[in-house]
């Protein structure tokens, strides 16, 4: 229960989405935080124990203030863009403000989604907070926006809204992606989709997550009128299913972490629709070292979604830090998040892996393959304390885990030898 000497606005806060803003008595603006509920979320910093930070913080709020919102993926929107614009001391100075994650949109001939951490951003000469883009920040991205504190309901709200603008992260290619195939590619890889009417898309993205829902929809409806009247009717029809979907978003996918939390589960048994990315890496004594990223849905590999890596960030012999990078880099594109993700390695591997995805919010299960004398002798290496999943059912995966573990290796290796031949000049 709020304390009643604390002014609230409207007297009472509503039980739907929204954002909240905690003020001292001098009115100086303390926190901003977003809610599934604002009743319950607010509530319930006056009902149990915190920690230090967010105790002080309740004993220094006066008044609290609020914005509705028509859905819980425009709260997390707003939250990001008001923290942004304000910088609340409780939301920014005292936590790692670098390890917030942003939203950056590139600047190229067809611009995709990209997600950075801050401290990522600042390496390459972007301030994080800042809300104009020069110098490098300008030359490199058209739009960046944040700081998102969950991961995971960033890339849960990104999932939500490419349904309804679906944005490319492919190149030119004689062949369709595997997201081309499904509906959430507009066709970069065929050329199916000119630059002009790309880059239409791409703004439409940049208007949502700027809080402008309304003026994506104004634009979907004239351009639906305008193929209406010109006897377009396929084009007509597609307008209006996006126009309705992004009218009805259904977003109670999107709750946010502050609200509830769930455990990394691996499904059980076994789905045969499940996604699995499966990573290892190649070099010769440390040189020419590669990763790959290989991805099996329903038990069969998706060439298409394969994605090779040359390792960037240092030069030696360092499976497990190669693996971390490898890894940070395929969280900055918007691919589908698979539900598992498999390690070529022990425990190192695991724990490299595993440290990124939380930096990023991110709960998927991981399982590492540590290689024995032969396929027989590979040993599993998971996260029982994690996930709570038990492992009779971790092994009755090891056949398809192995192939897919094999097919990372196989990729691996070749992309390896290609680097290696260059490098000699061979």
């Amino acid at each position: 229960m709020i304390p009643k000497f604390l002014t609230v606005k409207n007297g009472a806060l509503p039980d739907s989405p929204g954002v909240y803003f905690y003020y001292d008595t001098r009115g100086t603006l303390l926190y901003i935080g977003k809610a599934t509920s604002l009743k319950k979320r607010v509530g319930s910093y006056f009902m149990k124990a915190h920690d230090a930070r967010i105790g002080e913080l309740v004993l220094k709020i006066a008044r609290i203030d609020y914005v509705e919102t028509p859905t819980v993926i425009e709260a997390l929107v707003l939250e990001a863009n008001k923290i942004r614009a304000h910088q609340p001391p409780y939301n920014v100075l005292q936590r790692d403000d670098k390890s917030f994650l942003y939203l950056c949109v590139t600047r190229e001939d067809f611009p995709k989604p990209v997600l950075f951490r801050g401290l990522d951003l600042e390496r390459i000469g972007v301030q994080p907070f800042s809300t104009t883009l020069t110098g490098a920040a300008k030359k490199k991205f058209l739009a960046v926006y944040g700081p998102y504190v969950s991961g995971r309901s960033l890339r849960t709200a990104l999932d939500l809204v490419r349904k309804t603008i679906p944005w490319s992260v492919c190149d030119p290619s004689p062949r369709a992606c595997f997201d081309a195939q499904i509906g959430k590619c507009p066709g970069v890889c065929t050329g199916a989709i000119s630059k002009k009417e790309y880059r239409k898309i791409i703004r439409h993205l940049m208007l949502f997550f700027s809080g402008k829902k309304g003026q994506v929809l104004r634009q979907l409806k004239k351009d639906m009128h305008a193929a209406a009247k010109e006897k377009r009717f396929e084009d007509a029809a597609q307008l209006r299913n996006r126009v309705f979907a992004l009218e009805h978003i259904q977003d109670t996918a999107l709750i946010f972490r502050d609200d509830v939390n769930y455990p990394a589960t691996l499904l059980q048994p076994y789905p045969p629709f499940c996604r699995i990315e499966a990573y290892d890496i190649a070099h010769t004594s440390g040189t020419s070292a590669t990763g790959a990223m290989v991805v099996f849905e329903s038990g069969e590999p998706v060439k298409s979604a394969y994605r090779k890596f040359r390792i960037k960030s240092f030069e030696g012999n360092d499976d497990v830090r190669a693996m971390g990078e490898v890894i940070e880099r395929r969280l900055r594109n918007m691919w589908p998040l698979p539900d598992l993700f498999v390690i070529d390695g022990g425990e190192g591997q695991v724990n490299a892996v595993r440290r990124v995805l939380d930096a990023h919010g991110v709960d998927t299960p991981i399982v590492g393959i540590a290689k024995g004398f032969d396929r027989k002798q590979d040993r599993l290496v998971y996260e029982e304390e994690r996930g709570g999943y038990k492992e009779e059912s971790v092994h009755a995966m090891k056949e398809i885990l192995q192939r897919a573990r094999d097919e990372a290796h196989r990729f691996a290796g070749a992309y390896h030898k290609v680097l290696r031949s260059r490098r000699s000049g061979i």
